[in-house]
Parts: C-alpha cells; sequence; structure tokens
C-alpha cells in the first residue's frame, strides 16, 4: 500500500474515532453543564456522567414544578404526578450547596446558590419515588423534598 493510502487509513480512522466519541459522550443537558441518566443506563454520582443521555433540554414551560430549599428544607414536600411515557420536569432552587437525588430513576445533580438543579427524564418506571437533599440526610434533618409519582399510562 503506498503511503498515501496508509495516511488516508488513518486518517479515516481518526475521524471515525472522533464520530464514535460524540455518539458516545453523555449530554449536556443543564446549564451548569451537569449530565444525567435514565434508569436503563449506568448509575451515576453527579458530575461525573458515563452513559448517553436520554434527556431533553430543559425548558420552563408550565409542566415545571419548581422548588425552593432554605437550610436545605423546603417550604412543603411538593407532589409531582405523572404517567408512565410523560416527561418528569422539576428545578430545585436553594440558598446553600446540596445534592438532589430522585431515588429509583438514580438522577442525581448539583444546586447551589444561583445554580438551580433542573431535571428532565422520561418516566419510565411507574410508583412512588422519594425526591431528597443529600446535605439534608447528612445533617439528620428530614431529607425529602418531593415525592414523584408515576401512573400507568
Amino acid at each position: 500500500m503506498s503511503k498515501a493510502g496508509r495516511l488516508g487509513l488513518v486518517a479515516l480512522a481518526a475521524i471515525v474515532v472522533v464520530v464514535a466519541f460524540v455518539i458516545a459522550s453523555p449530554g449536556d443537558d443543564d446549564d451548569d453543564g451537569q449530565a444525567s441518566n435514565t434508569p436503563a443506563e449506568t448509575t451515576e454520582r453527579s458530575p461525573t456522567a458515563t452513559a448517553p443521555s436520554a434527556l431533553e433540554p430543559p425548558s420552563d414551560g408550565p409542566d415545571r414544578v419548581r422548588i425552593e430549599l432554605t437550610d436545605h428544607a423546603p417550604g412543603s414536600v411538593e407532589s409531582i404526578q405523572v404517567e408512565k411515557g410523560d416527561r418528569v420536569r422539576f428545578v430545585v432552587t436553594s440558598d446553600m450547596p446540596d445534592d438532589i437525588h430522585v431515588h429509583g430513576y438514580d438522577v442525581e445533580r448539583p444546586v447551589a446558590p444561583g445554580k438551580p438543579a433542573r431535571f428532565s427524564f422520561p418516566a419510565t418506571i411507574e410508583g412512588v419515588f422519594e425526591i431528597e437533599s443529600h446535605e439534608a440526610e447528612h445533617a439528620g434533618k428530614d431529607a425529602l423534598i418531593a415525592r414523584l409519582v408515576v401512573e400507568p399510562s
């Protein structure tokens, strides 16, 4: 094979590697650059996303539930109700740094003053799932900030 042919093969291989990396890279679905995952993919603890994202960019539409935390606690425990197959959408703001975790879906996002945690993922599992503040849990407080209720479609 000629030198030009070998260089062409090397260039083609490099392009294939770059395209495979871009396709396999986690999506950047939040303004703060944190990625997440869905239950069918690997479990993650932000900010180290490892699986391709099935999330869509967050929207601040009317279906978005807003949860405000003060000293790692909400004013009241919110209830987020969706049908299986719908998109779960909510945003958490906090006056202190924290990590918010959706049990069952193993989706976790950091939140801090001025850096809300935005969640948007498909409701693929039916049931009731707790959404908790990890810092409240570590401080011995009630960690529950919301319940996600996914009903049959």
